[in-house]
């Protein structure tokens, strides 16, 4: 029985769902957006506010008793991340173990790690080294992308360069990449940065607007992307592109023309983040290189979906810009007070899932909020609302894309499409796993109390929520590109 003795500690960018006062104040507020890793000047506090409540410097028989109960969605990504921060950076827990117990405790046998997310997992291993090998120190610093050079990459991509803004709590997007920002180079490019630098040709053909593509029938839809033409190149920005943290997310995302006015199909999404001070600037170093391939990125929400291969290897290329000083951020002593984030809204605030509301009509409906009900008649002109948020399936054509690769059809592709069905079920699966596998455990439950004693919060509804409604949807999309067949695409 811990009576009094608890306190949560959430990460919910997107709001808690509760005002503080209904938990009696007991909570602690370090939000940052969902399946992203958390901005690493939070994390000395975090760790440190989670330890002063736990072990408090004058302990007593009652807090002993004490817990700290971890909420973000799915107790998953955001939680698992902070619990093996916290084991590993105020418990002597080794990075693997860390790992190994929060799956043990939170998973259900067969379902995956705990904490997959690569680049939540690069973050796990930025406490390691920050606990173990940096003395507990940490530097942020504004950070300027000088370029960005990409192996094997297929036409049709944008690529953004994005960072937290708003103490974490929002992502932003700081440039998105146009066809005269980038070089193409020759086939004697080589993976050594001083031999990529030589300009060859200025893309004319790649980064053109969509044209008359027709969406391909069913058995044409995947080409073969190892056949599809590839180039090597050279992002260079016109202007600099400068975050204010070190913090920095490299976005792609791929679209084919479609056969539907004003509309594109989303082929390929995926991202990395990483950390500039844990990428060179702890040596000392006032510029670096981070380099990552396709297979090791982020891919929808988290997953390791990302759809049709977009490139093979990426390596971004940045500095500290010289006009600018470095903050020290240091973890508060024990007893010492922790600075905390200012709370989101409880009642939820901008929710990327809920941007499009599609009409609701005589039909079928996914059952999920924000969903669509959409009548056969219908779907085939509304199919793009029918995935919302970001993922795979047809979108809107977004103006403000004027100047950004896309590519043609994959309709238009002579090469033969892969047997496979698994590839094909990619694209119109749906793509958020949130809770997939989670399991819940009291805290009587046998080896809960390890050191640390962290509890963690599940919500089932929101599992069955995204699992059954996102899957109906993703059926209802491939319907809809049938009656568009049969129709030939035009309005009844």
């Amino acid at each position: 029985d811990h009576q009094e003795q608890w306190a949560i500690f959430e990460f919910r960018a997107e709001g808690t769902g509760y005002p503080d006062s209904a938990v009696y104040d007991r909570i602690h507020h370090f939000p940052w957006p969902d399946h992203h890793p958390p901005p690493f000047s939070i994390v000395p506090n975090l760790m440190a506010a989670m330890r002063n409540w736990l072990t408090p410097v004058s302990e007593t028989t009652e807090t002993q008793k004490r817990v700290a109960v971890v909420h973000c969605k799915a107790g998953k990504g955001r939680s698992g991340t902070v619990s093996c921060s916290y084991l590993i950076s105020e418990q002597g827990w080794s990075r693997e173990d860390a790992l190994k117990r929060f799956t043990k405790r939170r998973m259900r046998s067969g379902f995956g790690e705990g904490v997959s997310i690569p680049s939540q997992l690069r973050w796990v291993r930025y406490v390691d080294r920050w606990t173990n090998s940096m003395n507990k120190q940490y530097l942020e610093r504004p950070v300027e992308i000088v370029e960005i050079h990409i192996w094997g990459l297929r036409g049709g991509v944008k690529v953004c360069v994005e960072g937290f803004v708003d103490e974490g709590r929002r992502i932003k997007n700081f440039h998105t990449f146009t066809r005269e920002e980038k070089v193409n180079v020759d086939s004697t490019f080589e993976h050594e940065l001083s031999d990529q630098t030589k300009p060859i040709k200025q893309d004319t053909e790649t980064l053109l607007e969509p044209g008359e593509g027709q969406f391909p029938p069913r058995s044409e839809r995947l080409p073969d992307v190892e056949k599809e033409p590839q180039q090597n190149v050279i992002l260079r920005p016109r202007q600099p592109i400068r975050l204010e943290a070190s913090d920095v997310n490299i976005d792609f995302e791929r679209r084919n023309t479609s056969k539907f006015p004003g509309f594109t199909m989303v082929t390929s999404i995926a991202h990395v983040w990483f950390n500039t001070f844990f990428e060179g600037g702890y040596e000392g170093n006032d510029s670096g290189v981070f380099e990552i391939e396709w297979a090791a990125m982020d891919g929808i929400k988290g997953s390791e979906r990302k759809g049709i291969k977009a490139l093979d290897k990426l390596k971004v290329v940045w500095r500290y810009p010289a006009d600018t000083r470095e903050a020290r951020i240091e973890e508060p002593k024990p007893g010492e007070p922790v600075a905390e984030g200012k709370s989101t809204d409880w009642r939820g605030g901008h929710d990327p899932e809920k941007e499009i509301e599609a009409k609701h009509s005589d039909g079928v409906s996914s059952g999920r909020a924000g969903g669509t009900a959409l009548t056969l008649k219908e779907m085939s002109h509304e199919a793009s609302q029918l995935l919302l948020g970001k993922d795979l399936g047809l979108r809107k054509s977004d103006p403000h894309s004027a100047g950004v690769s896309r590519a043609s059809s994959v309709a238009d592709s002579d090469t033969k499409p892969p047997e496979d069905k698994k590839d094909v079920k990619e694209m119109h699966q749906a793509a958020n796993d949130d809770g997939e596998g989670v399991q819940t455990h009291g805290l009587n439950d046998s080896d809960d109390h390890v050191n640390g004693r962290v509890a963690h919060e599940s919500h089932d509804h929101d599992r069955q929520d995204t699992a059954v409604g996102r899957n109906l949807e993703a059926g209802l999309n491939m319907v809809a590109n049938m009656m568009s067949r049969l129709s030939g695409g035009s309005k009844s």
